[in-house]
């Protein structure tokens, strides 16, 4: 134990003696260990520990699945879900559904997000409530109405009521409805994300749905729960086709982490391999750092050999030290990515992570710092130890010489080590590069529609109000035109469903003439004409429905360019007749004008705009008068000459003077350019190139400081051979010429391999850095860039290898 501290003590000495070194060493490694566990932190909080609940991995949805792997929409009614909770493999059958209420209080009414579920829901997931309690079963007992009560979320409770803990037991009005508030969720309690929790009253009625979730028993697979609930699905299929997909379908169990992984699990495994390769290159540079320094410890070590210490002695005093650089390093990495970790979170895709995840450096991620400096000391520890570990005590003690024992294995080493690093720094910049490129290449999409200053306020339907079909319509007519009389609004239309990029309802629908296979689907938009004016959709062919025509829900359609090139390349699409089976009247949730239903007339044709996100290409789509099928929910789109965000109060006051009820509903800021920068792949193609471009930058720094020392370290070595030389009639340019020579090449060794592993693994890297373009001009840039960065690390050194005085140099020996 009194070697180890005195290894210790000794290695701290020699550290704080050689500060260069020291800092050099420890700041290589604090940002690959930095930027590893700021990755890794994230990685822990979304995939490997995401959720609060008992049991997360057995709660699951139910998904059914088309021919394309895409979800079908589908519901289940009261009786249905009542049936469900009949399986076997099932404990807890869950209802839920979800709409916008409102609290009053200011000039206008604000939007709180809602959420009802049965009584079970918390049972399921068990989680205790920081304040009161939570709903139960006998809150809300079947065929009555619930108790009128309501359990917060944690956020709407500290904004609402500013953190009040006595808030249990008191009143909250919404929607002119009084709720006694029992409870307040935990901070990381967020499921579904509501900003409050109500009972649900399952109704009785066959044709009133709602979404499902479940919890299996313990011991059961998703497979086996799919298997047994195949059955029941036919069947609640038969009793209510309307709810359930006319074709063919595949059922599956999808646990809650199902759609974590399939958004985002991709992407930071992507970026966990390039803080990978990031330290790797910082470890390869602190081993040649601590061969350089082993240089001048020559004498040292071969005094020590010859007064006894044996190799594993040198080894472990050398290894001490690289030990107590990487706990250093490890140190100092968890600081940097304390400070870095949020600027990560902040630049995730939205909702490609749950509510509840929780971001911080928690035990297992300091676990994993401290275990990966260990490993990390003992590697890039260990060969320069064992290269020093045996020093010729002969030569060293006759020569005084600066030279490395075992000068022809250390330059191997070396040789291999900068060409190691060459190589994965040119790989991580061919990705950077692919990333970056792809990013801009989809900064550039052309949209089809213009989305700067142009926004979404959203209109939910209150329980009980506007019930018939004319009242409906003529309240969202009355709202767009109310809206429009803004001085700085320059229009406005209605979009029910049909605000881009991620838009439409794809549905099946029949085209006169023509049978219709399995797959003959559109994207259906229920809009007025104002809609094409508002987003600058400019019309191709035909024309648009009038004013009394959107009055009268006329069954009139307006298609894209998209749905023509699919169904209808060879002739005149105008005049033909399209109908789409799925437009029922289901009251009060959907009002239909008569003959919704029936064959509806193509009279126009419209250019195509991003409806299937900002990577997909243009599906067919179908616009129709939002008044043939008007839902409890539309929005007016609002086109505006100054920033929408500036005018947001005044459209808010606007629809407050129609109905002094009615809230606007915002997604985001509900700014349509917000809109394109949080879809998920705009995000991740964002985070990607940000991340990959500083770990890049990072790479190329730390090789670029791993290539200075080697050439310098080679020449301290090389002093008296380049005295020699000169001495003997050299120029300054043959001095150059042979340093630029030697470094050159592990240099062209490492650019080799990396194009080798650049374009080898292409394919590769266009699968995990997804949007990317990768090619060969790519490669070739970022190969040239590297050649610079080491022709400037190279040149340093060898210039003031050709600036020795040669007696100066020959008293060296």
């Amino acid at each position: 134990m009194a070697t180890v501290l005195q290894d210790i003590r000794f290695a701290f000495r020699q550290l704080l003696n050689h500060p260069g070194f020291a800092i050099t060493a420890i700041l290589s490694l604090a940002l690959g260990i930095g930027a590893t566990v700021s990755v890794f932190s994230i990685i822990y909080s979304v995939l490997l520990n995401p959720w609060p609940y008992a049991g997360a991995d057995r709660i699951a949805s139910i998904a059914l699945l088309d021919k394309s792997e895409n979800g079908e929409d589908y519901g289940l009614n009261g009786p249905q879900t009542h049936e469900l909770a009949k399986a076997h493999s099932l404990e807890y059958v869950i209802a839920f559904n979800g709409w916008n209420l409102t609290i009053t209080g200011s000039d206008v009414p604000e939007d709180v997000q809602a959420m009802y579920f049965t009584g079970n829901l918390f049972q399921m997931l068990g989680v205790p409530p920081m304040l009161g309690r939570y709903f139960l079963p006998s809150d809300a007992p079947d065929g009555q109405d619930p108790q009128p009560v309501i359990v917060l979320g944690n956020k709407f409770w500290m904004h609402h009521y500013n953190g009040d803990r006595s808030i249990v037991g008191k009143t909250i009005q919404l929607v002119h409805k009084t709720y006694t508030v029992i409870g307040v969720m935990p901070p990381r309690f967020g499921f579904m994300g509501p900003d409050v929790y109500l009972p649900l009253k399952l109704s009785s009625s066959v044709t009133e749905t709602y979404g499902t979730m479940v919890k299996l028993r313990p011991g059961v697979t998703t497979k086996a729960t799919a298997a047994e609930l195949q059955p029941y699905f036919r069947e609640f299929g038969k009793q209510t086709p309307d709810h359930f997909p006319k074709q063919s379908y595949k059922m599956e169990v999808q646990n809650l982490s199902y759609w974590v992984t399939h958004q985002i699990s991709k992407t930071l495994y992507l970026l966990f391999g390039a803080v990978g390769l990031l330290l790797a290159i910082g470890c390869g540079n602190v081993s040649i750092l601590l061969l350089a320094r082993g240089t001048a410890r020559q004498h040292e070590f071969a005094v020590r050999s010859a007064v006894g210490a044996s190799g594993f002695r040198i080894v472990r005093q050398l290894l001490t030290e690289s030990l107590l650089i990487a706990l250093t390093g490890a140190g100092l990495g968890v600081i940097l990515a304390y400070q870095s970790l949020g600027l990560i979170v902040a630049r995730l895709p939205r909702n490609s992570f749950p509510n509840e995840a929780d971001f911080h450096v928690h035990l297992p991620v300091l676990i994993f710092s401290v275990t990966l400096a260990l490993v990390t000391g003992i590697l890039f520890g260990l060969f320069p130890a064992l290269q020093l570990a045996r020093p010729e005590i002969n030569q060293v003690m006759q020569s005084n010489t600066r030279k490395v024992a075992g000068s022809v294995r250390g330059k191997h080493l070396h040789s291999t080590l900068i060409a190691g690093q060459i190589a994965l720094t040119l790989l991580l910049l061919t990705a950077a590069g692919a990333a970056i490129e792809g990013f801009v290449h989809m900064m550039r999409v052309d949209l089809g529609y213009n989305p700067h200053n142009a926004m979404s306020v959203g209109i939910p339907v209150h329980e009980n109000t506007f019930t018939n079909w004319s009242e409906r319509m003529n309240y969202f007519a009355q709202l767009r035109e109310k809206i429009a009389t803004l001085p700085d609004v320059i229009s406005t239309g209605i979009s029910t469903n049909a605000t881009p990029p991620d838009s439409g309802w794809t549905q099946p629908f029949e085209l006169m003439g023509k049978t219709a296979t399995e797959d003959q689907k559109a994207s259906i938009n229920l809009v007025d004409s104002n809609y094409f004016t508002t987003l600058e959709i400019p019309l191709r062919h035909g024309r648009l429905w009038d004013t009394t025509e959107i009055a009268h829900g006329a069954p009139m359609a307006v298609v894209n360019e998209a749905f023509v090139r699919h169904y209808y390349s060879n002739g005149d699409i105008l005049g033909r007749s399209i109908k789409i089976p799925s437009l029922k009247s289901e009251p009060p949730n959907r009002l239909d004008a008569p003959g919704s239903d029936g064959w509806l007339q193509i009279i126009g044709v419209t250019a195509d705009t991003l409806d299937d996100g900002l990577d997909k290409p243009v599906k067919p789509a179908i616009y129709l008068p939002y008044s043939l099928n008007m839902w409890m929910w539309t929005q007016i789109l609002v086109r505006s000459r100054v920033d929408p965000r500036s005018i947001l109060h005044s459209v808010k006051q606007q629809i407050v003077s129609v109905n002094p009820d009615q809230q606007a509903t915002l997604w985001d800021d509900g700014v349509l350019e917000t809109w394109i920068h949080n879809q998920t792949v705009w995000a991740r193609g964002q985070l990607v190139s940000i991340l990959f471009a500083a770990f890049s930058i990072l790479a190329l720094v730390l090789a670029a400081i791993g290539l200075y020392s080697v050439v310098s370290y080679s020449v301290v070595q090389r002093t008296n051979e380049f005295g020699i030389r000169m001495a003997l009639g050299a120029q300054k340019r043959d001095v150059l010429k042979i340093v630029l020579t030697s470094a050159g090449v592990s240099v062209g060794l490492g650019i080799g391999i990396g194009l080798a592993l650049s374009f080898g693994l292409n394919r590769l890297i266009a699968r995990w850095v997804e949007n990317s373009h990768h090619s060969p001009l790519l490669v070739l840039g970022v190969s040239f860039l590297l050649l610079a960065v080491a022709t400037l690390a190279c040149l340093l050194p060898a210039r003031r290898a050709s600036s020795v005085d040669p007696m100066t140099a020959l008293r060296c020996e």
